[in-house]
């Protein structure tokens, strides 16, 4: 069953909640910002703490932890605690990765002692809510959160079961029966993490569904958002002929999104409108990419600490995403920052936009290419897509609203814990 929190937007903003003791657990650091995973984090962790939560967030990270995180972290948290993850080749994760019977993704980032350790001796002091986030980072946690029978909150960003083919993609096609294999393992262990939480939260309601129907439970939703007030400021240049993409490039759907942008869009768009850029921007950019599209007019920006210096030199934000889950923090920045959308189904998955209202919409090269053309040769008409786009963001996914239904779920285990 999907519980999806329904009170309106009014009541989200002015809902008081005491101040909480949370411990929060990640697989990775939430700074920089350079992913919609590290993205969510950071800006829910700073929402909360503005709140007047006290939080611990304790994170298992594979980069060393530098004085920039360290500083944007400790400044909104009361503790943090960094501990390495062993590299993705150390025997140890090898050899999981195919005897054990955890999936590649929960065997990289488990099997981790002093993990273990520091999180048993956390659970040692009182907190109102332990936050785990991501089943596949639940492994170093699950038994001494079964054995002092600990109520918590499992946050899933995607039904990992059902993205193989974004994780996978990269792998060669010999290995494809490990592949299949790895599915069927995390369906088992999805089934096994999603059971233990007194509660699991996704991020798009779709999601929720899709989790509920699986492992027979309650699903809530605490949405994505976005800073709107940071982007509000932002006026994209409508006449700039200027088409941007943002994407993670460790994440093989935004890989995928480029190369079939610069395969087969753009060339279309460019058969009529010559004089079109294309800006894609976004961390671990393959340096491969200059080589094999040597067009003057891709900008290969790669990672940018300010994106409302891209979005506001930019006429459309194109999000050609065929694979992956959740709803796009990228989108919802584009859209907050008053850019016109161009998007798959896929892109716009988990937000409730209006195609030809909110934004464009396509789903093969043709569609999206002549959505984009509309936008780039019609001034007024992007201005009032742009416009309802921003509208829509500002009403239904500020992180005001994020934090507001996480405190709801925390009231209820906090509640819990007490009967």
């Amino acid at each position: 069953m999907v519980h999806e929190q329904s009170q309106p937007r009014a009541a989200l903003l002015a809902s008081t909640t005491p101040s909480l003791k949370i411990l929060w657990t990640l697989p990775y650091l939430p700074w920089p910002t350079s992913s919609g995973g590290k993205l969510r984090q950071y800006h829910l962790l700073r929402t909360l703490a503005n709140k007047g939560h006290r939080i611990t967030l304790l994170v298992q990270s594979k980069t060393p932890l530098s004085a920039s995180a360290k500083a944007h972290l400790e400044a909104i948290v009361d503790r943090l605690i960094v501990l390495p993850r062993r590299p993705i080749r150390h025997p140890l994760t090898l050899l999981a990765a195919v005897f054990s019977p955890y999936p590649l993704l929960v065997s990289v980032n488990g099997f981790a002692p002093a993990l273990e350790r520091v999180f048993a001796d956390l659970l040692t002091e009182d907190w109102d809510v332990v936050q785990i986030e991501h089943s596949y980072g639940l492994q170093p946690f699950f038994q001494q959160l079964q054995q002092k029978k600990q109520s918590f909150l499992l946050t899933e960003h995607n039904v990992e079961s059902s993205i193989g083919a974004a994780t996978y993609q990269q792998l060669p096609f010999w290995l494809r029966p490990y592949i299949y294999f790895d599915q069927w393992r995390y369906r088992r262990w999805e089934k096994k993490a999603l059971g233990l939480p007194y509660k699991v939260a996704a991020v798009t309601a779709g999601d929720a569904k899709n989790l509920a129907e699986h492992c027979q439970r309650e699903v809530d939703v605490v949405i994505n958002g976005v800073d709107t007030a940071a982007f509000a400021c932002v006026h994209p240049d409508l006449d700039s002929q200027r088409v941007l993409f943002v994407g993670n490039f460790e994440y093989p759907p935004n890989l995928d999104a480029v190369a079939w942008s610069l395969d087969e869009i753009l060339p279309l768009v460019w058969q009529q409108m010559p004089e079109v850029r294309f800006a894609i921007c976004g961390y671990a950019m393959p340096t491969s990419w200059r080589e094999r599209w040597p067009d003057s007019r891709i900008e290969w920006q790669g990672f940018v600490a300010d994106l409302t210096l891209e979005q506001q030199q930019s006429a459309v934000f194109l999000a050609a995403l065929r694979e992956g889950g959740g709803s796009k923090l990228k989108v919802l920045e584009a859209l907050a920052a008053g850019l016109p959308l161009v998007s798959t189904p896929q892109g716009v998955s988990g937000l409730a936009l209006q195609d030809g209202r909110d934004y464009l919409g396509g789903a093969t090269a043709a569609e999206l290419a002549q959505a984009l053309l509309q936008l780039l040769r019609q001034g007024e008409s992007a201005r009032a897509i742009a416009e309802a786009g921003r509208y829509y963001v500002c009403q239904n996914n500020d992180w005001q609203i994020s934090a507001s239904q996480l405190e709801t779920l925390y009231q209820k285990i906090k509640y819990a814990d007490r009967n």
